[in-house]
């Protein structure tokens, strides 16, 4: 056995390092020999030009494609290097294949590094498929699978390293639960301005989600923290780096919650050695399919509202177009309006009398076609039909007159004109009502969306490969039924019912496996971002009987009384300024509203304090006042909840958002009110 000792470790990482070192040199010297032959190519061809014909400057051209191609290659080939430099891999297994009497040491890091001397790989990129055995196994047997089938044998050691800055931190052998050692000593660091790659500390549970590949749809059901948005970019990175050949980072799309999130996640994938993925919100897409012809309301402008004042009728508006029975009654009227909203005449055209059965006949022909479609196809047939009937050419007069009288025969003509009729047949018209300004409510956006698709058809995002959305839960039926109808391709589907923004429209896990009867669904129910008695806390405000949480134990979490909204303030300050002089990273302060944040920021604001709205597009380090709703998906060492008064938190809503904002601490919880504390944390033990 090769490196028995930490002492043999500690040796063998300078070995790797130097090796890593002359392996930049070399790239750096090919990319110069590459940079000076494009350089000579272009001068050449520049000079020449005029005398070269089509056919070499064709050749030409494509010679200097290649070069740029290989050097881009290149320089992406040194950022791999360098990284590996600063931390060359986190693990290694002994294993002895069935077939052998020997074991093989496989260092797992990052990327894959291949000794160009040896031939050999020195280290294994964690997707490798041999590297799955660092994160399903522990000594004895194991088994990996290859193209060629599978693999069994034993592992005989296993070890696992942090190397930050080319030097070893620390080296864990052989343990049992050598992973949730390590686990234990990352989660106790502060938390970054980024979320981070977790490649070292992937439990079984978490590889099994990343390295699926068979499955189309895979629903991923996790409890808050329990790293889900982390595991699905690592199953993207995956999917990458194991279907290399047919798929690309361009070919991804992510739909995100908001800007902050999608700001926050962005350092994963290119940790990974991956490119950026493209990513959307939900708003942003809808304005597309609209065609930006309509204003509306934003998820967060709908959440905001709810939390302004108690609507019973606003309510209803949302849980009714949030419902299945909705969605069953938009279909059940698209069939109605295409059996009752024709009235079919006869047409003479061009001295011809075109029958009605006939144009009934061929608009029925069509009926594959988005309805308002089928008018240009029923036209041409017309047309046949004349030219056929009659012997005669249909002239521009009689073909304009068609254009006229045949969608004259359908009762409306407007997708919205459609969409509010749809409320008069229901007997609803109440649930229908547009904002001053002609502004749709956010529950009206989706249903128009869906009318224009089965009116108007719409071109389905074909050149996208694999979906992921995050925050399933506070999606529609009728939201998904339109992601189904752009996107027919795989998906990875993720989030957490019991993190619901707006319980009125959201989608429980039954739901959302009934838009998807066939996905595959995995629950992950081990919480690891909160301490113990923070999760404990949070449980007690809304209970998930399912979760599990991490044996990791902290401060218990603090409810604070105040006389005055000023005391209490003056208590927020003074955390703030505890915590700016301690070692923690970030600390989120969390409001139910914007205008609470955006009022808390006023009196606090100073050095290392940022405000966080709807409108903007980045998170950092520091002291952050936000709106619960935006910080959903984002962790902070710290979290103070102010205004957590029994007036301000009693509504169901409420009690989601409390449940929310508690959620994102990982090591210290303090929620503060004025007179009479909310309902929720009435009966919460501190013990």
């Amino acid at each position: 056995m090769i490196n028995n000792t930490e002492r043999d470790e500690r040796e063998y990482l300078e070995v790797i390092k130097e090796k890593l070192l002359l392996a930049i040199r070399r790239v750096d010297e090919n990319v110069r020999n590459h940079a000076e032959e494009l350089r000579e190519k272009t001068q050449y061809m520049h000079e020449h030009q005029s005398g070269m014909d089509e056919a070499d400057v064709v050749a030409a051209g494509q010679s200097i494609n290649r070069m740029v191609f290989t050097g881009e290659s290149a320089s992406a080939h040194k950022k791999r290097l360098m990284k590996l430099g600063a931390s060359p891999y986190f693990g290694r297994i002994d294993f002895v294949p069935k077939s052998a009497s020997d074991s093989t040491a496989y260092y797992i890091g990052i990327h894959t590094f291949l000794d160009e001397l040896s031939r050999s790989n020195i280290i294994y990129d964690w997707r490798a498929p041999v590297s799955s055995m660092f994160y399903d196994y522990e000594l004895g047997e194991a088994s990996y699978t290859t193209p060629g089938g599978v693999i069994h044998g034993n592992i005989e050691l296993k070890r696992q390293y942090r190397i930050r800055d080319g030097q070893m931190e620390y080296m864990i052998e052989n343990s049992l639960n050598i992973q949730d050692e390590v686990l234990q000593q990352e989660l106790s660091k502060s938390s970054d301005d980024k979320m981070k790659n977790i490649v070292a500390t992937i439990q079984r549970d978490q590889n099994a989600v990343i390295r699926n590949e068979s499955s189309r749809i895979l629903i991923i059901q996790g409890v808050a923290g329990s790293g889900k948005t982390s595991i699905a970019l690592h199953r993207i990175a995956f999917l990458l780096y194991r279907f290399r050949d047919s798929i690309k980072a361009k070919d991804i799309l992510i739909i995100s919650p908001n800007k902050v999130f999608a700001n926050y996640i962005s350092n994963v994938l290119p940790e990974l050695g991956e490119e950026h993925i493209p990513e959307v919100g939900m708003e942003e897409l809808a304005g597309e399919l609209l065609e930006h012809k309509f204003k509306f309301q934003s998820f967060f402008e709908q959440v905001s509202a709810l939390l302004k004042t108690h609507d019973e009728q606003f309510i209803e508006r949302i849980k009714f177009k949030a419902s299945f029975e909705f969605l069953s009654k938009l279909n059940q009227y698209l069939i109605y309006i295409e059996n009752n909203y024709f009235t079919f005449t006869e047409l003479r055209i061009a001295g011809t009398v075109v029958p009605f059965p006939f144009i009934l006949e061929r608009f029925k022909a069509y009926h594959r076609m988005p309805l308002l479609k089928r008018f240009p196809e029923v036209i041409k047939d017309i047309q046949q039909y004349v030219r056929t009937t009659a012997n005669r050419k249909v002239g521009g007069r009689d073909r304009a007159k068609l254009w006229e009288e045949v969608p004259r025969m359908f009762k409306i003509n407007t997708v919205l004109d459609l969409y509010k009729d749809f409320y008069a047949w229901i007997k609803r018209p109440d649930l229908f009502k547009m904002e001053h300004g002609h502004i749709l409510e956010y529950a009206d956006v989706f249903p128009l969306i869906y009318f224009k698709i089965r009116l108007e058809g719409i071109d389905a995002h074909s050149h996208i490969k694999h979906l992921l959305i995050d925050e399933m839960q506070d999606y529609t039926a009728v939201q998904y039924a339109v992601i189904t109808r752009l996107f027919h391709c795989k998906k990875t589907i993720l989030g957490d019912v019991s993190q619901r923004v707006n319980p009125y429209s959201s989608s429980s896990a039954d739901d959302i496996n009934r838009v998807f009867p066939h996905a595959d669904t995995v629950k992950l129910l081990r919480s690891y971002r909160s301490t113990l008695e923070i999760t404990e806390f949070a449980q007690a405000i809304q209970p998930n009987p399912d979760q599990i949480a991490m044996e990791r134990h902290g401060e218990i979490p603090q409810v604070l009384g105040f006389a005055n909204n000023s005391e209490e303030i003056a208590e927020v300050r003074k955390m703030m300024m505890s915590f700016l002089s301690s070692e923690n990273q970030s600390m989120g302060i969390l409001c139910k509203t914007e205008q609470e944040a955006e009022r808390l920021h006023a009196e606090l604001k100073g050095t290392g304090v940022h405000l966080i709205t709807s409108e903007s597009t980045s998170f950092d380090n520091g002291v952050i006042i936000t709106t619960v709703h935006l910080s959903k998906g984002l962790e902070f060492d710290e979290v103070i909840v102010p205004f957590a008064s029994a007036r301000n938190y009693h509504t169901d809503v409420e009690r989601s958002m409390m449940y929310i904002a508690c959620t994102r601490a990982m090591h210290r919880l303090v929620l503060t009110y004025v007179n009479e504390k909310s309902p929720f944390i009435e009966k919460v033990s501190l013990n």
